[in-house]
């Protein structure tokens, strides 16, 4: 009891004690001042409650947000499950399923437009191509077959063109085959990657704007009931100090 304390009356059971054994309404937190007068309507800001019944409200106050946080992080939780069991679609290696599927023309394709896309064609195209032109422009040997202006080789290049384009076109029809299930695949990658990142974000906003503040407030009447244990302590021990001088001065007597 300190100097200024004054005899009051606790709201819960009636009890007469000091004023420095408690709190006012006014000077709690709101939620739990709102707690106490849910329980006793009549309270006013002015009513007081003692540290002892006061325990039991911080206490479910601080029950009720652990459970709050506690549900809406499970409910976030079956959010995320829920996201990647509801896409079904299996990621997989568009080139090795490409592959394993290939017929022998698709192979043979594939095989032409890469020769024919690379320098080690059009080097033995222009040596063949050199060396019909000498054959038949010079007559070496005595080989005269294709004269100038080399009609002959203007046939066998039409037709060398119109087959290979066709196959060409097909290897080319296979590479957008290819393309489009890539991008088939990179969308319901990135599919399933944006749920996930918006759930994420769901609870990191949960934690920023309700846990961390949640958790404060916990610690905080965490504090003060450790702050109210002390202090009782303290008075025990200020008690217990004058009980061992009183008895001291009884047993000198």
């Amino acid at each position: 009891m300190t100097e200024k304390a004054k005899l009051v009356h606790c709201i819960v059971d009636d009890a007469q004690l000091y004023s420095d054994e408690g709190f006012y309404l006014g000077d709690l937190a709101q939620p739990i001042s709102n707690a106490v007068k849910a329980d006793y309507p009549g309270a006013k800001v002015t009513s007081f409650i003692c540290s002892h019944h006061l325990l039991k409200y911080r206490m479910s106050r601080v029950d009720s947000l652990i459970n709050a946080d506690l549900k809406q992080s499970q409910k976030i939780n079956r959010k995320l499950t829920k996201a990647l069991q509801s896409d079904n679609y299996e990621i997989r290696d568009v080139n090795e399923a490409l592959q394993q599927s290939l017929t022998f023309g698709q192979k043979i394709s594939d095989a032409v437009a890469r020769f024919g896309g690379s320098w080690t064609f059009i080097f033995i195209f222009i040596v063949i191509l050199i060396i019909w032109m000498v054959i038949n422009g010079l007559a070496l040997f005595g080989v005269h077959f294709d004269p100038y202006p080399y009609i002959l080789l203007n046939l066998f290049l039409s037709c060398f063109s119109a087959i290979q384009a066709p196959i060409i076109m097909m290897s080319q029809n296979r590479a957008a085959e290819r393309d489009r299930l890539h991008s088939e695949n990179d969308f319901h990658v990135n599919l399933k990657s944006e749920h996930e990142l918006r759930i994420i974000h769901a609870k990191l906003d949960h934690l920023t704007q309700n846990q961390l503040p949640h958790d404060l407030e916990v610690e905080k009447l965490q504090l003060q009931i450790l702050g109210e244990v002390r202090s009782e302590l303290a008075k025990l021990r200020d008690e217990n100090t004058k009980l061992k001088e009183k008895l001291k001065q009884q047993e000198n007597q």
